[in-house]
């Protein structure tokens, strides 16, 4: 018998008295594909947690496999003294099975020593970050899948720093994971967890002081306080946790005219109005566009279920509604941070702002015209929320603004993951200052790419799921590594960074990067231009990051579609 049918048939032992994952195992009896992609490994936990499909099954999001991470997390936690006092706060989203998992994570802290800090409804990503510190927890942990389609859900777990755990941490867990059966994994009962003082849930208290901070990140505060009524916002959570904070903090600052649409506004674990709840699709903003034009509003905004993304559309030269990519949206609240505090005269001397490895050039020209250092990280926040310890640590530089191209910002210090709530903040209030002088986010960016140049950003994915997809994966990076391409688009390859061994070759001569081990391999071309290939952290797939720079729009056009399409063959 194989591994995987050994495995299958273990679960059906096992737990003979749940009813709901008997049937549910009874149903695949005869498919052999499918139990095998839910047995042939166990579901991963890394520096992003689990991620994965629902079901029963060893490589499934199931209340077992919670259990276990659980579990393991609070063996972790008591090896560090006072460490399981100070306890776990945990929060959860609009997801299948989100509540469910969020209550068993509690439970089975309490079972074993640690205090749980339990939120008691849904809440987004970046009040876990905040809740975390403010209440000297040494962890957390949000149930969420972010913007995944609706079969999935998550298990992320945050350091007391308030930002997801490091590497090294994660590998300690999941060595301890391993180890367990799970029947050394069960929940203690909620009235005694109560009790003994082992689950508390947290207080109103939390969200509130998270949005008193918020609003201290308006950069001119009196503008949205005097002028916060002339300006109309179309606002979708995509039925998800941002509706109550985001729109809280813009009415507080003074924002009278947001409307929501009514068809997403209620949280919904089928995110029935949307392919996937994804600001980066086209798709998601449909109905919030449609109310836009109806209601003559000036831009549009959306947040992921666990808001700690944010996409805009704003109004074009045509004034039809344009969508703008996670790259823009970062240089645009960039510029308007770095410029604002210039002309107030409280750029700080050794400011700086930090964007991930595949993130758009044009913010360091950005950042370089104020004196602003910019600082590349590996993908991931963690990583943007290392380099803030760092900077509170040393002294050595002032943390002005933080972004991902995949729609993630963050311009406070006090949260230490990306922030929906904060960025929509800044983007009304962007939005606000431009229309006081006839204007719109999209004239800023054509005057950002008059006098940066023209930057064009793409992002592509290659699908491998099941077993045969990560070998093959692999087999791609390999064959990269082994063969790497010359020219790209009639362009020259000028340097190769291989993040796994650390180092950028240029002209035969490898030199160090500084920067830990990670497997993407990233092609500087010509003229400023590159593209880069990683595997997904969170999904079965392998990422593409195209950027194209030239001096005019069409130009840059035509040479990122050129990229993106000679790097696609590399990975056919």
């Amino acid at each position: 018998m194989s591994g995987y049918r050994e495995a299958y048939e273990k679960w059906k032992r096992d737990f003979a008295q749940d009813a709901a994952t008997q049937a549910e195992l009874a149903a695949i009896a005869d498919n052999e594909k499918e139990i095998e992609d839910r047995f042939y490994t166990s579901l991963s936990f890394g520096t992003a947690g689990m991620r994965g499909v629902l079901g029963a099954g060893d490589n499934r999001m199931n209340v077992y496999n919670v259990r276990k991470a659980t579990r393991a997390l609070a063996d972790y936690i008591r090896r560090q003294e006072g460490a399981a006092r100070r306890g776990v706060v945990i929060a959860y989203d609009s997801r299948r099975m989100s509540a469910e998992f969020s209550r068993e994570t509690a439970l089975v802290l309490a079972a074993n020593g640690v205090k749980a800090w339990l939120f008691p409804s849904l809440r987004p990503v970046p009040v876990l970050s905040f809740a975390v510190r403010y209440l000297g927890a040494t962890a957390g942990v949000v149930i969420t899948a972010s913007h995944n389609p609706p079969q999935y859900n998550g298990y992320k777990v945050y350091w007391e720093d308030g930002a997801q755990m490091a590497p090294e941490r994660a590998d300690e867990v999941l060595a301890l994971m391993r180890g367990l059966d799970f029947d050394a994994c069960l929940p203690m009962d909620e009235a005694a967890a109560l009790a003994q003082g082992l689950l508390e849930y947290v207080q109103d208290e939390v969200d509130d002081a998270y949005i008193e901070r918020v609003k201290t990140l308006s950069v001119r505060p009196e503008l949205l306080r005097e002028q916060g009524g002339s300006l109309k916002i179309v606002y979708t959570p995509l039925h998800g946790s941002g509706n109550v904070p985001v729109r809280r903090v813009l009415r507080e600052v003074g924002v009278t005219q947001l409307l929501v649409v009514p068809e997403q506004e209620a949280p919904d674990p089928d995110f029935p109005t949307v392919r996937v709840p994804n600001p980066e699709e086209p798709d998601t903003f449909r109905l919030a566009i449609a109310l836009a034009d109806r209601e003559g509003a000036d831009a549009a905004f959306a947040t992921d279920p666990d808001c700690d993304r944010l996409g805009v559309a704003t109004r074009g030269p045509d004034g039809k509604f344009v969508l703008l990519t996670g790259n823009q949206i970062g240089c645009l609240l960039l510029d308007y941070i770095l410029s604002s505090r210039a002309e107030n005269g409280t750029l700080p001397s050794n400011g700086a702002a930090v964007k991930s490895i595949v993130s758009t050039e044009m913010a360091r020209r950005i950042a370089s015209a104020y004196g602003v250092e910019m600082i590349d990280t590996l993908t991931g926040f963690k990583f943007i929320a290392e380099q803030i310890q760092r900077f509170e640590q040393t002294g050595e530089k002032t943390f002005l603004f933080g972004f991902e191209e995949s729609y993630g910002y963050l311009s406070s210090t006090f949260v230490r993951d990306k922030d929906a709530v904060n960025a929509s903040l800044l983007v009304t209030e962007l939005a606000l200052y431009l229309k006081t002088q006839g204007k719109t986010l999209w004239d800023r960016l054509e005057a950002l790419r008059a006098r940066y140049g023209c930057s064009v950003e793409r992002v592509t994915s290659v699908s491998l799921p099941g077993k045969d997809g990560v070998a093959r994966m692999r087999g791609m990076m390999e064959s990269l590594r082994r063969e790497p391409p010359r020219r790209i688009a009639d362009l020259a390859v000028r340097a190769v960074r291989d993040y796994r061994s650390g180092l950028r070759t240029q002209d035969g001569e490898s030199r160090p990067m500084g920067l830990p081990a990670s497997d993407v391999l990233y092609y500087e071309l010509e003229g400023g231009s590159w593209f880069c290939v990683r595997p997904s952290g969170t999904e079965p797939k392998i990422k593409l990051y195209v950027n194209a720079f030239a001096d005019a729009q069409p130009q840059a056009d035509a040479l990122a579609d050129a990229i993106g399409r000679a790097a696609q063959e590399l990975l056919a």
